[in-house]
């Protein structure tokens, strides 16, 4: 059998990314609190400079709660062509170090150095990191290990403009000491969840077989089993297949009725119809997404026999999502998507190969 070689993964993250763009075009933003999104009613913040950040202002909050923490607040209106062409800039410096890139998003990638001519993916990330200073003007922190799990961890250990490497030897003890809030894909909710039954960080967690954390987590305990373990095997892949299409929206006024929330619906519909045809794809699982006017979220999906992308064929079934189950309360956003997708090159990727890691390497990490 042919022995597994420990790869080198680097996470980049990039330092407030949309907010730090901003303030690098526009110098009169530098040093202040800044909030990209909208400052309406309903607005909901994109991204906030780290000025903001100090007061408890985050991405994902309310308009209206953040200017309540920093009354000073500063809205701009986001640029996504910019943001776009700054990611192209950084993309291509990674391309320089490897052909192994895995974007997140606009701001963030996966790097699989393991083949590089260099043996420290720390002075490799270092070395990153600079030229993307250098030739950007913005600042990105990293995170360095064995598989994308950890490093993605270890990139938010240092920031802003840091970096973390969690050596082979280093990845069990760490993980047993990181609190379970602190795993990537552990949500509130399941946090709670854990720690109702004792599990507060990688050491309780690990204490529990794969059978009880199945039992009590579903799918998503057996990776927890492995991921504590050190066991995280998906490689980097440069060609993500896309997973889902969807549209959503979100209303100036809370939505209270089942009815008017079919009206909003259906022109959401048309817009998912749409971008379906032009992706060329087609899905057999239609999801419902509810948020309340409280933030809580709910989805409700269903899976047809038959691939489709024509809203005559979907919408029906989201009209029996809608009655599904009663409505706790109001509604402030609705979202449809379609997964299950035919991407051909979705259907021929092989299934991840679980293995257990060894923590011999012996090169500088």
């Amino acid at each position: 059998m042919t022995e597994l070689k420990e790869r080198k993964i680097i996470h980049v993250d990039m330092d407030a990314f949309y907010a730090s763009v901003e303030q690098l075009d526009h110098p009169e933003y530098r040093g202040k609190p800044i909030a990209v999104g909208g400052n309406s009613e309903r607005g909901v913040i994109a991204a906030a400079s780290y000025e903001a950040r100090k007061f408890g202002v985050r991405s994902a909050m309310s308009s209206q709660v953040a200017i309540k923490k920093c009354p000073q607040l500063i809205f701009v209106k986001h640029n996504f062509p910019r943001y776009k062409e700054v990611s192209a800039q950084i993309r291509t410096i990674f391309l320089e170090y490897t052909e192994l890139v895995e974007p997140l998003s606009l701001d963030e990638a996966f790097l699989d150095v393991t083949d590089h001519d260099n043996p420290s993916a720390s002075l490799i990330a270092e070395e990153i990191r600079a030229r993307i200073k250098e030739e950007t003007g913005l600042n990105a922190s990293a995170g360095i290990s064995i598989n994308k799990f950890v490093a993605k961890i270890a990139s938010d250990i240092n920031k802003p403009n840091g970096q973390k490497t969690i050596k082979p030897d280093e990845v069990v003890p760490f993980l047993e000491t990181l609190p379970i809030d602190k795993f990537f894909g552990v949500g509130k909710v399941t946090a709670q969840k854990m720690k109702k039954k004792g599990i507060f960080n990688g050491y309780d967690l690990k204490q529990h077989t794969e059978e009880f954390l199945s039992e009590h987590f579903g799918k998503s305990g057996k990776q927890f089993y492995k991921i504590v373990r050190g066991i995280h095997n998906s490689p980097v892949s440069p060609n993500r297949t896309r997973k889902s299409i969807a549209a959503e929206r979100t209303f100036s006024e809370n939505v209270a009725s089942e009815i008017l929330m079919l009206e909003k619906l259906n022109d959401i519909a048309d817009e998912l119809e749409k971008r379906l045809v032009k992706a060329e794809i087609k899905g057999k699982t239609i999801t419902l997404k509810i948020k309340y006017r409280d933030f809580e979220q709910q989805t409700r999906s269903k899976t047809l026999n038959q691939y489709f992308n024509e809203k005559e064929v979907f919408f029906p079934v989201v009209e029996e999502l809608i009655y599904q189950d009663k409505m706790k309360e109001s509604v402030r956003l609705l979202g449809l998507s379609v997964t299950n997708l035919d991407n051909k090159d979705e259907k021929d990727l092989p299934e991840p190969i679980s293995v257990q890691l060894e923590f011999d390497f012996k090169e500088e990490y």
